[in-house]
């Protein structure tokens, strides 16, 4: 049944008025398959954390928050396959209770798990792809109203372009995730890191935990925050040193955008908990990060991480008065044909602005400006002003992209402005 409620509708962070007050909110496949083959147009709506346009339509939107459900724990295959609709903080809590966990998670839990797979949502490390890696199969609604199936292990070619797929391809009915066993995390931040030390140090530093992020307001000569969460073992009681590059260990409970008078991170000062109470930076019984704000990303090349750092620093002035924090994270590389990280390990660059798209808008010319010599993509769900020829040109395997987006919706129902522009010819 469509969304009786005539008010407009607003993404998470109140930038963005949807071109619909439609939504249509089926609660069994079939109603879904049946919806999906009846309209002419739409998109599917996720839990509103993208800062863009990409999920917006003016004629229908889907919602999945009723399909939200685990389907299967598979534990001879160490896998578990959920609802289209479902969120991470109820999956994580599920999957610690039965022994499980996922690889990783991004800062915030309460973004759905197949919005943040199909705009190659992350979180960091050295050694973690970004959270649509751990996706091994999915079911997939087309415009037709038929179910499809996609799996790594059966066709990994076709497969690789269909997890982050943009909302263009089909409605995701269901995922499967790859598992590992529950593990502890132990938090420690660190002041006022010397950007000299970050620079000489990069490796050394990302290398310090199993997520590591920086957070920086790119004035002065520091990074602010240094927040390295441990993977612990069974018997780990390592002594964790004060220092780091000299940057000093917090001796109090810290929040990564000063201003925030809520404690509503997840606990640091090293102390252990489940991996789904620390990989976040926010608690799920909190509003996340800092509520109406804009936020933008920029992923670069690996080898190019560091030179992208100083070109950032050399403008940072101009971000004083509208930047509220910006974070530093790392990603490993993955095969899957829109992610940022498509063959090459990436440095990504963060901001989390003032709600002033007037005021923000140009500094992410500048800021892109600065990052054009080192092939910077820009997040899919987050705010930028790149041009479209310049976005389409990032991404080698596009054009496979698009005709497989016109195999599966030959009436192009899920197409909008956003895709229009930036992905399909």
């Amino acid at each position: 049944m469509p969304n009786s409620n005539t008010q407009a509708l607003q993404n998470w962070a109140g930038n963005l008025v949807y071109g619909t007050s439609r939504v249509f909110r089926p609660e069994t496949l079939e109603e879904t398959r049946e919806l999906v083959s009846r309209l002419d147009s739409f998109r599917v709506l996720g839990s509103g954390h993208s800062f863009n346009e990409i999920a917006n339509c003016s004629t229908n939107l889907i919602s999945l928050e009723k399909l939200d459900q685990v389907v299967e724990l598979d534990s001879e295959r160490g896998t578990v396959t959920i609802e289209g609709g479902m969120r991470y903080g109820p999956l994580c809590q599920f999957l610690h209770e039965n022994g499980y966990a996922l690889p990783n998670l991004a800062s915030l839990p309460h973004i759905s798990v197949a919005g943040a797979c199909a705009t190659a949502t992350h979180g960091s490390g050295n050694g973690n792809g970004n959270l649509a890696t751990a996706v091994s199969g999915m079911e997939m609604i087309t415009t037709d109203g038929e179910v499809v199936s996609f799996s790594r292990d059966e066709d990994p070619t076709e497969f690789s372009g269909t997890v982050v797929g943009l909302g263009a391809l089909g409605l995701v009915s269901k995922l499967t995730l790859d598992l590992r066993p529950t593990f502890e995390v132990a938090q420690t931040v660190y002041q006022n890191l010397p950007l000299t030390q970050l620079l000489g140090n990069f490796d050394d530093i990302t290398s310090r935990g199993y997520s590591v992020s920086l957070f920086t307001r790119w004035q002065g000569s520091n990074i602010n925050q240094v927040w390295i969460k441990r993977k612990l073992t069974e018997n780990d009681h390592a002594e964790l040193d004060t220092t780091l590059h000299g940057a000093t260990m917090a001796t109090e409970h810290l929040r990564p955008i000063g201003d925030s008078v809520e404690n509503n991170c997840t606990q640091q000062m090293g102390i252990p908990g489940p991996w789904h109470e620390r990989l976040p930076h926010f608690k799920m019984e909190f509003t996340p990060s800092h509520g109406e704000e804009l936020q933008s990303e920029y992923f670069v090349p690996r080898q190019y991480g560091l030179s992208a750092i100083e070109a950032i620093h050399s403008i940072g002035s101009m971000f004083d008065s509208q930047l509220l924090i910006s974070e530093i994270r790392t990603i490993a590389a993955d095969d899957l044909w829109m992610s940022p990280c498509y063959q090459q390990d990436c440095v990504a660059i963060h901001f989390t602005w003032r709600r002033n798209w007037p005021e923000v808008r140009p500094l992410l010319s500048q800021i892109e400006r600065a990052l054009a010599p080192f092939e910077a993509r820009p997040h899919w769900g987050k705010s930028f002003t790149a041009l479209p020829d310049l976005v389409k040109s990032l991404y080698p395997k596009r054009s496979s992209f698009c005709d497989l987006a016109e195999r599966l919706d030959p009436k192009q129902k899920l197409r909008n402005e956003f895709l229009n522009t930036f992905v399909f010819d």
